[in-house]
């Protein structure tokens, strides 16, 4: 493989909602989205198919609600996942990239219902397809959306773009000692608690041998090296 050709063909990429924020007073930093656009629209010139799940962490997280319902709490995360779906794609229609809003709740007045098959026909034609709602069930992550949503479209990889640059032996805000991993297997992440994904996203991809790269999109460039084979972020892998 030469440096001009992509690593992986087809991706789920996962955004951080926090990181859409980056720095502004409101929920969307709306520059930061068009850079992360700019690149998306790289890595599609090299012929790479893109699916993408975003959290809700800049706009409501369910344990936020922790005086409400568990479920209604996480049923308003949901919900908030597809305010930044619509935001991602209108940032990517506006750059010059089809893209597609999937829910897996049902709200066809505001974007298409998810479909696996329909899914893949979208990447196949070169559409970005944004995954909202999580999986449309309490108490499972967007962490855990992206892995099953890799595992239906048969992605070749996990692109965890978060508000780290990697995975590291302890959380690094509270240990200075931490240490960042060039790379995990699945089993190690769970043997030693590490928190930065969620531990049954982690058991999921594990299971259906889908590997992860974790990186921080302090620097969206990033998610280009990471599609090209760089060395960017700790892989975790069987």
């Amino acid at each position: 493989m030469n440096n001009t050709t992509p690593k992986y063909k087809r991706i789920l990429l996962k955004l951080s909602g926090e990181a859409l924020a980056k720095g502004s007073d409101g929920i969307i930093n709306h520059a930061f989205v068009a850079e992360i656009s700019e690149v998306l629209k790289k890595c599609l010139d090299k012929g790479v198919e893109i699916g993408v799940i975003v959290g809700a962490g800049n706009i409501w997280r369910g344990r936020q609600g922790a005086n409400m319902d568990a479920v209604r709490a996480d049923y308003m995360g949901m919900l908030a996942t597809v305010i930044n779906s619509i935001a991602l794609q209108d940032a990517f229609i506006t750059n010059g990239i089809d893209a597609r809003v999937m829910s897996a709740v049902d709200m066809n007045k505001f974007v298409e219902p998810f479909n696996r098959d329909r899914a893949i026909e979208h990447l196949q034609n070169g559409t970005v397809v944004i995954f909202g709602c999580g999986l449309g069930t309490p108490f499972m992550s967007t962490d855990t959306a992206a892995a099953v949503r890799a595992a239906e479209i048969s992605a070749d990889i996990v692109l965890m773009a978060k508000n780290i640059d990697g995975i590291y032996t302890a959380d690094p805000k509270l240990d200075p000692t931490a240490v960042k991993l060039s790379d995990i297997s699945y089993k190690d992440m769970l043997a030693r608690g590490l928190a930065a994904l969620d531990s049954t996203a982690t058991s999921f991809c594990m299971d259906k041998n889908i590997p992860m790269l974790a990186f921080g999109l302090s620097d969206p460039e990033n998610i280009y090296r990471a599609v090209m084979g760089e060395s960017v972020g700790t892989v975790i892998h069987a």
